[in-house]
């Protein structure tokens, strides 16, 4: 049974990675979906898709869950990312470097050792304390080595002089053989240089009134959004439009839409378009979708254009819901090094940015059939049910063509510039500013998709595991049936296992010594795929009959007979259409696992009559004020 391996694809010039079995160094980023790589067997360059890339694993490169992780060392290991985190922001030196140091009690080595552990994996595990004692085929720098290369950046390359990078690395040498110590590859002092942030690389090096302008945060702005992906703020909002089933064409109300907005550059990283309320899920799908590449999704959706902001964030910004503050996305956010900040309570404008990319698309929705307007006094007369003729797939169609075709290309007043142009100046730079490169991704896109989705601990015993009251299994369960927890001999081991609550037909169990996620199906093979909605209100609907336990023979006849029933009034009760129709776009989206994992619920769908409205908008829209939507309210204040 293979599993879905987690790990994180670096796309920076000198990482080396895996392509079709051959592993390559990154020796030049042609653009968003290509960078050229040379076969270290061989030689030979060859392009190579993003797509197709995966990482080259290191002993201990793979993510850790956090409940698998020693109490002791998960306590070691937030300490050090406390004791690193003031160094994280742009513009430390050494100076700053030695003063955490005697702060905490440490070795200046110490600490430039953790920075650089950090800077490679920016997760929690990654200043896990490693074990006494090394690993076949592991390497490590010593401390003193380290200490040297640092140093050396600092003395040499970080200056006005602005000498290459061969200098510094001919002075590693140098300083190492002085010392009695074998110099470091000069690919690895070239990697120290490369993750200097480049704000201070222009300071330091003569250029401080370029990097005020391009760096430092002017009134208005967000803080540290220095760079694409340095802070992406998420939200939620009911969308003003009633939208139809796929059957009858017969109004079944209004979605909810998540959306996430890079602060640099004001992209759309991702978004999420569902008729449920919003929930772990809603986050889990829009983050996932965030941060993947969106080729494959496109083509799913059947929109022909270009969404290149992808990548693993630094900062994700939000609201105090109770989907951001669960333990599982917090979870989650660490295990893969992203910071989770929450805007200050009753402080609305601290999500400024999010809240106005959704009252802007909110203005340009008010333009459909079957708008609500954003008030009972802008609606009027106008009847929104009667009008409406969208469903959800023509919707979400519409609005992902109105984000690439015209939100992405115009002139935002804001930044000066199209959104889309500034991402590509954040990324790739110009002539006389660097910019970041290519971002990391995850190696797994459905891998990265489960760690974020709902978590469950449970013991393994002989018949499966029991979530809920169903029981699943698989074989690859069987060398943990009864496992003692390691921690505590005398209790058992609970391990994690996560579903999709649109389908929790499987659920994905997490091997700890394998590092990866399992496939793990209902045990009886009888019952049908189901969402948890609909598999909790059938167990209600039996409770409440009067059944004091509830078996799985009695959940199928139970969900056999509500969808039976939800059939024949879907022609009468718009509820009973909202039921159907949720269940068929749950069922879709199981259906298809690529689609599942960037964010999607939709299939392609046939061209519309409403595709005239973007193309009169890409005609007749300005530049986009921020300005007019000043007074707009958050829009967890709206009823």
């Amino acid at each position: 049974m293979s599993g879905r391996q987690r790990g994180i694809v670096d796309l920076s010039i000198g990482t080396r990675v895996l392509c079709d079995d051959t592993i390559y160094e990154i020796s030049q980023i042609i653009d968003y979906n290509a960078v050229v790589g040379t076969e270290l067997a061989t030689g030979r360059a060859r392009v190579l898709r993003v797509a197709d890339l995966a990482p080259v694993q290191e002993a201990g490169a793979a993510l850790q869950e956090i409940e698998e992780l020693d109490p002791a060392a998960l306590e070691a290991a937030r300490f050090r990312l406390d004791a690193i985190k003031p160094l994280l922001t742009p513009g430390t030196g050494r100076k700053q470097v030695v003063s955490r140091a005697e702060e905490i009690g440490v070795h200046y080595a110490t600490l430039y050792r953790w920075l650089s552990r950090y800077e490679a994996g920016r997760t929690l595990a990654s200043l896990i304390p490693k074990r006494q004692g090394r690993k076949p085929g592991e390497t490590r720098l010593p401390a003193e080595t380290e200490a040297i290369i640092q140093s050396a950046i600092e003395d040499v390359y970080l200056t006005r002089q602005r000498v290459p990078a061969q200098k510094v690395v001919l002075e590693v040498r140098r300083r190492c053989l002085e010392a009695g110590l074998n110099p470091p590859h000069a690919n690895t002092v070239r990697a120290r240089i490369a993750a200097i942030h480049p704000g201070k690389r222009m300071r330091r090096r003569g250029q401080k009134k370029a990097a005020e302008e391009k760096y430092k945060p002017v009134p208005g702005t967000f803080p540290g959004a220095d760079y694409p992906l340095a802070c992406i703020q998420i939200d939620h909002t009911p969308v003003d439009i009633v939208l139809v089933d796929d059957i009858y064409r017969l109004p079944i109300g209004r979605p909810w839409i998540t959306l996430a907005i890079d602060v640099f550059s004001r992209m759309v990283a991702g978004m999420y378009l569902s008729f449920d309320a919003p929930s772990e899920t809603s986050v889990a799908m829009c983050v996932s979708h965030a941060v993947l590449p969106k080729d494959e999704w496109l083509t799913v959706m059947g929109v022909e254009a270009e969404w290149p902001c992808y990548g693993i964030m630094d900062t994700i910004h939000v609201d105090n819901a109770a989907e951001f503050r669960s333990s599982g996305f917090r979870d989650a956010c660490a295990m893969h090094g992203i910071n989770l900040e929450y805007r200050p309570v009753r402080q609305p404008r601290f999500g400024g940015h999010i809240e106005r990319l959704l009252g802007t698309f909110l203005k340009e929705i008010h333009q459909l059939p079957g708008t609500t307007f954003s008030s009972v006094q802008e609606r009027e007369e106008y009847d929104s049910e009667k009008h409406a003729v969208m469903t959800k797939s023509e919707f979400e169609k519409w609005l992902v063509t109105l984000i690439c075709k015209v939100y992405h290309t115009r002139l935002h007043a804001g930044i000066g510039m199209s959104p889309l142009k500034k991402w590509e100046l954040g990324l790739f730079g110009t002539e006389h500013e660097p910019g970041r490169g290519l971002p990391k991704i995850p190696s797994d896109r459905l891998a990265f998709l489960l760690d974020f989705l709902p978590r469950q601990l449970r013991t393994i015993q002989p018949r499966g595991v029991t979530i809920e009251g169903l029981t699943y299994y698989a074989d690859v369960l069987r060398p943990w049936i009864g496992a003692m927890d390691p921690q505590d001999p005398k209790r058992k081991r609970r391990f994690t296992f996560r579903r999709d609550p649109r389908d929790i037909s499987v659920a994905w169990f997490f091997d700890p010594e394998l590092q990866q996620y399992f496939r793990v199906p209902f045990a009886n093979q009888a019952l049908p795929s189901m969402s948890i909605w609909e598999y909790r209100k059938a167990r209600n609907k039996l409770r409440k009959e009067g059944e004091a336990s509830v078996n799985e023979q009695q959940i199928l006849e139970a969900i056999t007979e509500l969808r039976e029933q939800v059939r024949q009034a879907a022609s009468r009760s718009k509820k009973a259409r909202r039921q159907l129709q949720n269940r068929q776009e749950h069922a879709k989206t199981a259906q298809s696992g690529k689609a599942a994992a960037a964010g999607s619920e939709s299939e392609p769908a046939p061209d519309l009559p409403q595709q005239d409205n973007i193309n009169r908008l890409v005609k007749d829209l300005g530049p986009i004020d921020d300005s007019i939507f000043e007074d707009v309210k958050p829009f967890d204040e709206i009823e």
